[in-house]
């Protein structure tokens, strides 16, 4: 691969021959001590480039100094396929996180702030009198044995059960599921049976039934075998059996703590009461951790503070003059050497998070409340104060899940990086960070097999001369696309909102009026029915009161931070979902849609401030009105498809069935007894034996890391020989899923099954996919067009209601319009679509737009402004305004007089 040591007088990394996924063999130089975006169509191999072969080579190179013991220790990503690589600095990584953050993560742990603030209490904090020794810092610590309250494990809520929370309806009888919270089917059937067995009276209202009886029932820890007599059933002989009683408490706490199923913890959470903790009021830590002080607050009001004003309260010990001795036996260390020193850290380190617009976070709040914004950022900014020089910053779409407004500091930050000597490399889709950059590397033209090409590297200027670049006319012409993201005019998506403020529809007109959906071509849509939410109370919206359309395409905005995630994902989300009065849910996750449906009902009123829980808190609605026009709620989110590499594209669509159906049918296979199942590689009847189906085994190395080698018996296939003998048109089955969705969509175009499933993930733009791709090699954003696809092959057309989290993460503008003509083709049919938007060009071409803000945490969490996206350009105090209005006039997306765009 080359020394890489180019002479110092060069200035540019040479890459030759870069052969990773499909660069066919790709040679390309780009500048040092610059930054240098990386675009293309998803799927392209910008990817491939900047982090499979550039970041790839430059961790390999570092490795090759590090001890072979110490490289067991650390995760690599193995060495890339490239012929030579030089002028090549060391290399950091800032990739975006697929993975959930867990209830215990928060921002002082993204930030390692915590960890500081942690060794500022033990060893500059004021303990009480005759405390005997200062406390380790891991005892201010809720994740720790010797820091975690013991009463609620460190969690600060404490999930409880009551009668009422477990027997909804005491009129129903035992046998009658008056005990709602156990399980259904068998399961609830058997406990029920063992109940009788026991001697209680299972055909009694629960109401009739003794206090003592009911809450043994409910909430006894003893767990009793009993011999079950069940009823004969259906000519059926059903022998005796010992059937083991579990109370409803404690099935319900069990399910939700070890149950891996989301379902199940979803149907149990409904019968659970969230409260503080009553022993740490919610602050997490034992007593002896929280009676310690520094500027007169424990470290748990310290960490609840914004980091803005926490700056302010460690500023004046910051400013002191160390005073050279530390006072390690006093009782108060607040004036010591340690305590100036590590308050000017924390200070210094949160005046970047300050300066990254995230001032108004508390150190205590949750990462899963958290924004993928102000994720990246916080990541960025930790990057920001190591203060590395001579490196290179590859980024993954760092602007990713922010408002524009947003995006400029985190631009003033890559500017600051490259001005203390770094190297930027960033894989980027927002047009405005390609018109900052110094350097621009164009791959394409198309995504897959019709990619993995340099159609351009140079001055972002140059690559006006492209004409082959999917690139060029977003980058160049005017706003790129026509507000609307390339909606079908057929459907009405397309036509220019600038013309849509008289039609009826404006913020203050009467929801009930609309002309509801299907609007005619050009003529924007105007809302025929609302869900209307009063008095929501969840994280920074506080008795907020909402309306949110029906039967158009609404745009939730505001910058990072404001609420649109709260307010659609989990309040909407929820309280769509809940329960209705036949016990069917509205709910749905894209991926596990069943068909169980509800058909709407009649009046909805929903009063009475009920709450619907959720894993953090509750969600609090005093009011719910409309609810009842949705016949059924799809969540499409960027989750996984699959947590192992044997789900994939295929097998989650249910694509495969219909393949190993038609394989199944061939004469060869039929003469030999072969059913589908044969043809999975889930199944041992057909799989290697030697890999079970993987594809691969793991192979060891003494000292050096784990690796992963194609299986020595199958060579990858997955399958046994006598399995792949069975050929469809000349192709084995392994063949075939190693096709991508563009060439099976011809090869399957007879055979209706498949030709639907392939139909729909062309149309939300992946065609590039291999139908065996494995789940755990999918971005978040191609995750969620895979649900989104099966969802659209789906028969089902109406009074659906979709809500989508930032659906254009990761996405090239023209794979953007392709999304948004499937989602407006969805509004056609008659259905709604919600997304949580920062793409103006998609806010641009909404039927509605709902502007949170006016800031962030406690400055926003409130409507600025609602209505079709010309009005909402015009509000005042809308931090969104002036970017929709750029956007609708033509531009390119920002305010007006930023002074950005000049190359």
């Amino acid at each position: 691969m080359g020394s890489g040591h180019g002479g110092a007088s060069d200035p540019f990394v040479r890459v030759r021959g870069a052969r990773v996924h499909n660069l066919d063999g790709v040679d390309v130089e780009v500048p040092r001590d610059a930054l240098t975006v990386f675009t293309g169509v998803s799927g392209s191999g910008k990817s491939s480039l900047a982090f499979g072969t550039l970041y790839a080579e430059a961790q390999r190179r570092y490795f090759e100094s590090v001890a072979p013991y110490a490289r067991r220790l650390i995760q690599q990503v193995g060495a890339p396929k490239v012929e030579e690589v030089t002028g090549l600095p060391p290399a950091v990584a800032l990739q975006q996180r697929r993975g959930a953050p867990t209830s215990r993560s928060s921002v002082g742990t993204v930030t390692t702030l915590s960890n500081l603030l942690r060794m500022l209490f033990s060893r500059a904090g004021t303990y009480p009198p005759g405390t005997a020794e200062r406390l380790d810092s891991d005892a201010f610590s809720p994740n720790t044995a010797i820091g975690a309250c013991p009463e609620c494990q460190g969690l600060g809520r404490v999930h409880r059960v009551t009668e009422s929370s477990l027997v909804p309806d005491p009129s129903l009888s035992i046998r009658d599921h008056a005990i709602a919270a156990w399980p259904g089917a068998w399961q609830g059937k058997n406990l029920r049976d063992v109940v009788d067995a026991l001697g209680y009276d299972i055909d009694r209202p629960w109401r009739e039934l003794p206090q003592a009886d009911r809450d043994w029932l409910l909430f006894t820890d003893e767990q009793p075998v009993v011999t079950v007599h069940p009823v004969r059933e259906a000519g059926r002989i059903q022998r005796p059996y010992e059937g083991r009683f579990m109370s409803a408490r404690r099935y319900v706490m069990r399910a939700f703590s070890e149950s891996r199923s989301a379902a199940t913890r979803r149907r149990v959470r409904r019968h659970l009461e969230s409260a503080l903790c009553p022993v740490c009021g919610g602050r997490r830590l034992r007593p002896e951790a929280l009676a310690v002080t520094f500027a007169g607050r424990d470290i748990a009001e310290l960490a609840a503070l914004p980091l803005a004003d926490l700056a302010e309260v460690l500023r004046g010990t910051a400013a002191l003059a160390a005073p050279g001795a530390a006072v390690a036996s006093a009782a108060s260390g607040e004036a010591t050497e340690a305590a100036v020193s590590l308050a000017r850290d924390l200070v210094a380190r949160i005046e970047v998070l300050v300066g990254l617009g995230l001032g108004y976070l508390g150190m205590d709040r949750p990462a899963p409340t958290l924004s993928p914004g102000e994720l990246q950022r916080l990541r960025l900014a930790t990057q920001l104060r190591a203060g590395l020089f001579g490196v290179v910053y590859v980024l993954d779409e760092p602007s990713a899940g922010l408002h524009p407004a947003d995006t400029e500091p985190l631009l003033d930050v890559l500017e600051r990086l490259r001005a203390e000597g770094n190297t930027l490399f960033v894989v980027e889709h927002d047009m405005d960070v390609v018109r900052r950059a110094d350097w621009v590397v164009d791959v394409g033209p198309g995504a897959g097999e019709r990619g993995g090409r340099v159609l351009y590297s140079g001055p972002v200027p140059g690559l006006a001369e492209v004409r082959e670049s999917a690139t060029r006319p977003y980058l160049f012409e005017a706003a790129g696309r026509k507000p609307g993201g390339g909606g079908d005019t057929s459907t009405g998506a397309s036509a220019d909102p600038g013309t849509s403020a008289g039609a009826g529809a404006g913020a203050g007109a009467d929801p009930g009026a609309g002309a509801g959906a299907g609007a005619g071509a050009g003529v924007p849509r105007v809302p025929g029915r609302w869900i209307r939410l009063r008095g929501v109370d969840r994280h920074n919206l506080r008795d907020l009161d909402v309306d949110v359309p029906l039967g158009v395409f609404t745009a939730v905005t505001g910058v990072s931070g404001s609420g649109k995630s709260t307010l659609v994902s989990q309040v909407l989300a929820e309280v769509v979902a809940r329960p209705d009065p036949d016990g069917g849910s509205r709910g749905e996750e894209a991926a596990d849609a069943g068909e169980d449906a509800v058909e709407g009902g009649g009046e909805d009123p929903w009063e009475g401030g009920d709450t619907v829980d959720a894993e953090q808190g509750a969600v609090r609605v005093r009011s719910v009105r409309g609810a009842d026009a949705v016949d059924r709620l799809v969540r499409v989110d960027q989750r996984p498809i699959g947590r192992t590499p044997r789900s994939n594209l295929a097998t989650y669509t249910g694509l495969f069935d219909a393949v190993r159906r038609v394989f199944a049918a061939t004469g060869e296979a039929r003469a030999r007894g072969y059913t589908p199942g044969r043809f999975s590689f889930n199944v041992a009847s057909g799989r290697c034996g030697t890999c079970q189906g993987e594809g691969f085994v793991a192979v060891e190395l003494l000292f050096l890391p784990g690796t992963y080698a194609p299986c020595p018996t199958c060579h990858g296939a997955r399958y046994d020989p006598r399995t792949l003998e069975i050929t469809y048109r000349d192709r084995n089955i392994a063949q075939v899923l190693d096709m991508s969705v563009d060439s099976a969509a011809g090869f399957f175009a007879d055979v209706p099954a498949a030709a639907r499933s392939l139909r729909t993930l062309r149309d939300v733009g992946l065609g590039y996919l291999r139908l065996g791709q494995p789940a755990t090699e999918l971005s978040g954003g191609e995750a969620q067009r895979i649900k989104l696809a099966g969802e659209l092959q789906r028969a089902r057309h109406g009074r659906t209601l979709y809500l989508l989290d930032e659906p254009t993460t990761g996405l090239h503008p023209a794979d953007t319009d392709l999304l948004m003509r499937r989602l407006h083709g969805l509004v056609a049919a008659g259905n709604t679509v919600v997304v949580v938007e920062h793409d103006m060009g998609v806010v641009a071409g909404a039927d509605w737009v709902l502007d949170l803000g006016p800031g962030a945490g406690d400055d926003g969490g409130r409507v600025v402004a609602a209505g079709p996206p010309a009005e909402v350009a015009r509000a005042p105090g809308s931090r969104t305004a002036p970017y929709l209005a750029k956007r609708l006039a033509g531009g390119a997306g920002r305010a007006p007089g930023d002074g950005s765009g000049t190359v």
